[in-house]
């Protein structure tokens, strides 16, 4: 696997008047392609904006961020809009569909700002309502589906351009927990399919669905865990030999990292 995110020594700071604020410190961190990580912590711990820089919504005060083994500080506006277009895929905690248009039209919107002609985005996007369990609501305008469902559609809006990570800020905060778990449930199926997923959350139980979870506290990651079974997944992709991979795995669980 390749590295699609490296975060080397990460500071964000912002101006409040003449006062600096630090709100990201010594932040280090990479994901593999293929992962599916949950970057986790309480409002105000840094979670958000570590997001808007990895979005490339935001750029860094100090370090080294590469996504997909680009530098992006010092990227200039059309560069950063172009990989936000083509390489990321974002969903937000409200689905924010466009009312006047169907499900089929509103996730086919991001393909028309890449200039791709009316029937074949109109055919990409059935293709993925019909990959998030929508495809019996493609021509459904957004107050007439549940919130569920315009979430998944926001989903399908987000990947429908086959970008290489898809990032997700409190998908499930605004859905009850039986939608929350078939909104994870699309999640998953989509990581099994190859996607590279980060989830931004506040709520814990998300942890225990993911590879990965770090959790941020105060700016700067406190700690992070492994799923068990994925990282022994991990240990068998990179070729690891048995008796060295049960030894490192042990250390690991013993210490509560997995």
């Amino acid at each position: 696997m390749s590295q699609i995110i490296a975060c080397r020594d990460i500071f964000k700071d912002y101006a409040r008047g003449k006062l600096t604020v630090p709100v990201l410190k010594h932040v280090t961190f990479t994901v593999q392609q293929g992962e599916y990580i949950a970057i986790m912590g309480p409002s105000g711990s840094g979670k958000t904006t570590l997001m808007n820089i990895i979005g490339c919504l935001d750029v860094p005060t100090s370090g080294t961020f590469l996504l997909d083994g680009e530098e992006i500080s010092g990227l200039s506006e059309n560069r950063m809009a172009e990989i936000r277009n083509k390489t990321l895929g974002f969903v937000f905690q409200h689905a924010d569909l466009l009312p006047e248009l169907t499900a089929l039209d509103n996730v086919a919107l991001p393909l028309l700002y890449r200039g791709v002609r009316k029937k074949e985005r109109r055919a990409r996007a059935a293709e993925v309502l019909e990959k998030v369990g929508l495809g019996d609501r493609m021509e459904f305008y957004p107050n007439q589906m549940s919130g569920g469902q315009c979430q998944r559609a926001a989903i399908a809006r987000a990947i429908v351009g086959n970008p290489k990570l898809l990032l997700a800020d409190e998908p499930t905060g605004a859905v009850d927990s039986r939608t929350s778990q078939h909104i994870m449930e699309v999640f998953r199926e989509l990581n099994r399919q190859g996607l590279t997923i980060i989830i931004v959350t506040h709520d814990p139980q998300l942890q225990k669905q993911v590879s990965r979870a770090v959790s941020i506290r105060d700016g700067k990651i406190s700690s992070e865990r492994v799923a068990k079974e994925d990282y022994r997944q991990r240990l068998d992709a990179v070729g690891m030999l048995e008796e060295t991979a049960q030894e490192e795995f042990a250390v690991l669980d013993r210490a509560g990292r997995i």
